[in-house]
């Protein structure tokens, strides 16, 4: 069987075996990235943190996460998927082993800054994928790779027990060595994507950095980052909040918050392939309505002030956390059509607004709670994200219809 891309052609069972030693990978670094989930709500209680403190704590590997994307992005582009992917995963590791042996909270936040390089891979993913796909199959390639977020639930299903068994060092430790051994299996049976190949074949010199973020000119990248930054910054932020929200509401302990939180990053994470599909046969502006439709109504269910009982609460998150994966997808669906020189570029920008709403978030969160007492407030604030960008989408689409635009060429808008 032969795949044909946009950049070069790929033989054999190098696109699926791409894909899912990709995602595999993908699903240990996200597990990384999110770690201090479950260590941080020890470390909060051993070091006495505020909301805040803790928010920040969560929030910093995200942030180193989301900032590097743009780099990797074109690292990836220039010197191929399949070494930056590699020593990506070596370097977050060496920084989650070192996390263990922090005593203070500057020195976790600063392991922290270390651990976020492993949310950067997400970057490198999309950017070394996209070749050995089609356009018409790389919605679905790029959903099934960002199933990978299910990382969060290994993390929220399997750390709870390593820590109360050995403590939270032995969780970074372990976590770590994951890192190191997927790194070397990723290494050994992967090939370099169909681009890259083609561009060291020909000899050809690297695009430059402003013909890269060239397509950052258009407010429609931007209106992507947007979309982004609610649907997977909401999702990662979510997933980092989930389990303290859980424990300060409605009192369950770490252990039984964990499995929640965990059993709502599962929908939230693989359905995003479902997602994938939905866009490339549907169209993803169909499913952006559809996910900023229901996570309106989601949203402002949850931050009604008097609150809701857990059962309608795990419901209504489930809920979100599914249309959420649909999004996730819907967004990433455009990038490579639209921009197929740029994925790297584009990409890194897009993901990169996505972390940081998954680090901002959180910090927010505590802020809000601090300030008003109600937990139900980072919801209310998640309404609002919701709100403007279905508004903006709505606005942009009613302009391009009374250019005259065809239904065709804004269906993945």
């Amino acid at each position: 069987m032969t795949k044909i891309s946009t950049t070069g052609i790929s033989s054999g069972h190098e696109p699926e075996k791409a894909l899912w030693m990709s995602t595999l990978a993908f699903t240990i670094c996200f597990a990384v990235w999110t770690i201090f989930a479950i260590i941080g709500v020890r470390i909060k209680q051993d070091l006495g943190l505020t909301e805040a403190q803790f928010g920040l704590l969560v929030g910093t590997p995200i942030l180193t996460g989301s900032l590097v994307r743009i780099v990797l992005g074109i690292w990836t582009s220039r010197y191929g998927g399949r070494l930056v992917y590699t020593l990506t995963m070596f370097a977050s590791a060496v920084a989650t082993f070192l996390l263990s042996y922090a005593t203070t909270y500057p020195q976790m936040l600063l392991a922290g800054l270390g651990v976020g390089l492993a949310g950067g891979s997400f970057a490198v993913g999309v950017a070394y994928i996209s070749p050995f796909f089609p356009p018409q199959k790389q919605g679905t390639a790029l959903g099934i790779f960002g199933a990978g977020n299910v990382g969060a639930a290994v993390t929220k299903f399997a750390a709870p027990f390593v820590l109360l068994a050995w403590g939270w060092q032995a969780v970074a430790q372990i976590w770590a060595a994951a890192l190191v051994v997927m790194a070397v299996v990723f290494w050994f049976t992967t090939t370099d994507d169909p681009a890259y190949r083609d561009r060291r074949e020909k000899g050809a010199a690297p695009r430059s950095l402003a013909q890269e973020f060239a397509p950052l000119k258009n407010a429609q990248v931007w209106r992507f980052c947007l979309y982004y930054f609610f649907a997977f910054g909401g999702f990662v932020a979510l997933s980092l909040w989930l389990p303290r929200y859980l424990v300060g509401v409605y009192g369950f302990d770490l252990a039984v918050a964990g499995m929640i939180a965990a059993a709502y990053s599962i929908p939230g994470s693989i359905f995003r392939a479902f997602g994938g599909m939905l866009s490339d046969k549907k169209g993803a502006r169909s499913v952006m309505y559809w996910m900023f439709g229901v996570s309106a109504v989601s949203t402002l269910i949850l931050s009604l002030p008097v609150g809701v009982t857990p059962m309608v609460f795990i419901v209504v998150v489930f809920v979100l956390g599914f249309v959420m994966s649909l999004g996730k997808a819907a967004v990433y669906k455009h990038i490579p059509v639209y921009y197929p020189e740029s994925v790297g570029a584009v990409g890194g920008v897009v993901g990169m607004v996505g972390g940081l709403g998954g680090f901002i978030l959180p910090i927010a969160f505590g802020l809000l709670k601090d300030a008003t007492g109600l937990w139900s407030s980072c919801f209310l604030l998640l309404f609002a994200v919701v709100a403007v960008s279905l508004i903006w989408m709505h606005v942009s689409i009613k302009q391009m219809d009374r250019r005259g635009l065809s239904v065709s060429a804004v269906a993945a808008t």
